[in-house]
């Protein structure tokens, strides 16, 4: 047996209830009332939090002597004259049918709660925080169609209808606050008309269309149902204490005299009192009830407003009325007037509404008064509204506890910024290849560090009331980095056939309409051209040989600057150099397909697929020109020759071949290729741009540099 302790913390007075609930019946164990001493609360809202608590810690103890047991978790309720309300959808598509389950029916509600977040704080301009402090699922559906319980039901989709409500940060941290200074925790927190609801208005009668009204000291908290569920919620910030100020401003009394002045109208003909002068007077109840009628009537039209505008602007088919601010004789008379309705349909509710209530206290009051404390321990079995409290990074954040709040609930709550949650990426590199946008990203900074109690955590760590969250804000990333040579359009080579053999040409590739090495670093905004061909003088500058004699492509005659692409042949008739000579070795070792830097050769640096320079890859080059070791048609050999030419300043000698293009000078330089100082390459041939294929010749001045 699972005992409530319920706490209806009133404008004027603080209800103290316990109880369990067992067979359909909730029975009240014990039950303590306290008038607050001084006016500590105005419309609902704690203004004086310490008086509260003080008031609190008193009903408490009695409660505690009552029963012979300490109390520590308590359940409450909200008010306020500032009450939000917001109607959303929310639906969740299962992979397949599956039967429905209570947790399937919980996890719905509470994507509810948070989708109703989301739509609050859309369209909400004002600066005041705001909190949920209930929901009321209006209607459920199965695969679409409406269903008034789907657990157990096989479904596809799960949907539902609800109602949220929310008031401000200030109301529901007063609250708490006054609770905790109490020495008590909240267990669970709902809207005081959803509570005396509970109790005032079975479900049986919700098919009706309904109003509830609970006229307490502070404020009316007005609820409409129709078709079996609860449509709206509102509240007015007018009520019992407008009746008692009336009073005391005619009456020449305090706010404690003419309080007891309004209580004796339904109970006594004549009241006789004191004014503040001390002088003693008598008014009768018709006296008093005709002093008060205009505030009556204020408050009844109002109220009646209020459930119009509720209702889609139209009257409900009656009302029951709750709470002592409407105990008031002619209270449910205007009310009725109001609206509309013959006198006999807006009716007091107390006992009445009480069948399935066991009062077991001693002297319990079992009138109006008691619906809403009472709804409130019923609250607690229909839904766990709570809030917790944690530390985020040194701040103390209130979270809504839906069960399974995380490290990432709090960081949003926190407003911490998300981008510091998870790694960063730098900047990217945009560019097009072969006219095709194309983007590098940005390599992942580091994640956030979060630590809960100290102990290492990440944002699905789940949290409970008091943890303390430490989160060291994630990192950016380098920016892109891309060189040519790693582009996809870059893998692979062009076969082409060189006098019946098969020799593999890598690929070449433009920037800007420059032709650039593998290692060149795009820059954002380069225009790539990845080449599928290469002119019939490339093919012989690579392979090391002076263009000269009849050539044909795929049998038909060529010039130097034929193209040549992939899987074409290429025959040399007459006036070709056929082969290196047979003692000549690599200057350096093989670099393969995959072109490995520099770096990682044991040979100096050289340019490599982007540029093709000849002699990009000693292998590729002595493959071609071994092509030529079987002749079509004999022709005497070139004779190596020797060429001086001045390269960055300096004297070179280029020896062992026939000829000479640009690019041979990279074997005779130190040029880092594998650490990028600049843009591009800038090549020059006696001062004017060169080309990586062009021949060169004894006395040029040739420079190279970074950009």
């Amino acid at each position: 047996m699972k005992k409530v302790f319920g706490l209806d913390i009133g404008t004027r007075s603080i209800v103290g209830t316990v109880g369990y609930r067992e067979n359909g019946k909730f029975y009240v164990l014990a039950q303590r009332i306290l008038e607050h001493e001084t006016r500590a609360m105005l419309e609902g809202q704690i203004h004086d939090i310490e008086k509260v608590a003080e008031s609190i810690r008193k009903v408490k103890a009695l409660l505690e002597k009552d029963l012979g047991e300490k109390l520590s978790d308590v359940c409450i309720a909200a008010a306020g004259r500032v009450l939000r309300t917001v109607t959303t959808n929310v639906e969740v598509r299962f992979e397949g049918e599956k039967d429905v389950t209570r947790d399937d029916v919980y996890e719905l509600s509470m994507m509810g709660v948070q989708k109703a977040y989301e739509d609050f704080y859309s369209g909400e301009e004002s600066e005041m925080r705001f909190y949920c402090v209930g929901y009321t699922v209006m209607r459920y559906y199965i695969n679409g169609y409406q269903m008034n319980n789907p657990e157990n039901h096989k479904a596809r989709t799960l949907g539902a209808d609800l109602i949220a409500t929310f008031l401000p940060d200030d109301v529901v941290d007063g609250l708490y606050k006054a609770v905790e200074l109490a020495g008590l925790k909240v267990a669970n927190l709902t809207l005081e008309p959803i509570a005396a609801i509970q109790v005032a208005i079975p479900e049986k009668f919700r098919l009706l269309n309904l109003a509830l009204v609970d006229v307490g000291a502070g404020t009316s908290d007005i609820c409409i149902t129709k078709e079996g569920t609860i449509t709206a919620y509102g509240m007015i910030p007018v009520a019992g204490d407008s009746l008692t100020d009336c009073i005391a401003q005619n009456c020449l009394v305090d706010f404690d005299t003419a309080e007891k002045i309004k209580r004796a109208i339904g109970e006594q003909q004549e009241i006789t009192y004191k004014d503040i002068l001390g002088l003693p007077n008598t008014k009768t109840a018709e006296e008093l009830l005709e002093m008060v009628d205009p505030v009556v009537k204020e408050m009844t039209r109002l109220a009646a407003d209020t459930i119009r505008e509720l209702n889609g602007e139209k009257a409900v088919s009656a009302v029951f009325v709750v709470g002592g601010g409407g105990i008031l004789p002619g209270y449910t008379e205007s009310l009725a007037a109001q609206l509309g309705l013959p006198k006999e349909r807006v009716a007091i509710r107390g006992r009445e509404v009480m069948q399935n209530i066991v009062f077991q206290a001693k002297d319990a009051r079992q009138d109006s008064m008691m619906v809403t404390p009472i709804g409130i321990c019923y609250s607690f079995y229909e839904q766990n509204n709570n809030f917790i409290f944690v530390e985020f990074n040194g701040v103390r954040v209130k979270l809504y506890d839906n069960g399974k709040l995380t490290v990432g609930d709090a960081a949003i709550q926190s407003q911490f910024p998300n981008e510091n949650l998870f790694p960063k990426r730098g900047d990217p590199l945009t560019y097009t290849v072969n006219e095709r946008t194309a983007m590098t990203r940005g390599s992942l900074g580091e994640p956030s560090e979060i630590t809960v109690n100290g102990i290492h955590a990440d944002l699905g760590t789940q949290l409970k009331n008091g943890d303390r969250v430490d989160v060291i804000s994630s990192t950016k990333g380098e920016e892109a980095v891309q060189e040519l040579g790693k582009l996809p359009e870059m893998r692979g080579d062009l076969k082409v056939n060189v006098n019946g053999q098969e020799i593999r040409l890598p690929k070449l590739a433009e920037v800007n309409g420059t032709m650039q090495s593998v290692y060149y670093r795009v820059q954002n905004g380069d225009e790539i051209l990845v080449r599928d061909w290469y002119t019939v003088q490339e093919i012989a500058s690579y392979m090391g040989l002076t263009f000269s004699g009849s050539v044909s492509v795929n049998d038909t005659p060529a010039k130097q600057d034929t193209r040549v692409y992939d899987s074409f042949s290429v025959t040399w008739k007459e006036g070709r150099n056929p082969s290196p000579r047979s003692g000549d070795k690599p200057k350096r070792e093989t670099v393969r397909r995959e072109r490995k830097k520099p770096a990682e050769t044991s040979g100096p640096a050289p340019l490599a697929a982007a540029a093709v320079p000849p002699a990009v890859d000693t292998a590729q080059r002595q493959e071609a020109q071994a092509a030529l070791s079987a002749p079509v048609v004999a022709a005497a050999p070139s004779a190596p020759t020797a060429i001086s030419v001045v390269a960055n300043g300096r004297p070179v000698t280029l020896q062992g071949k026939p000829a000479y293009v640009y690019v041979d000078i990279f074997d005779y330089i130190h040029f880092d290729l594998t650490r990028p100082a600049g843009k591009g390459i800038v090549t020059k041939l006696n001062g004017r741009p060169a080309e990586y294929l062009e021949e060169i010749h004894s006395g040029d001045v040739l420079e190279i540099y970074w950009e």
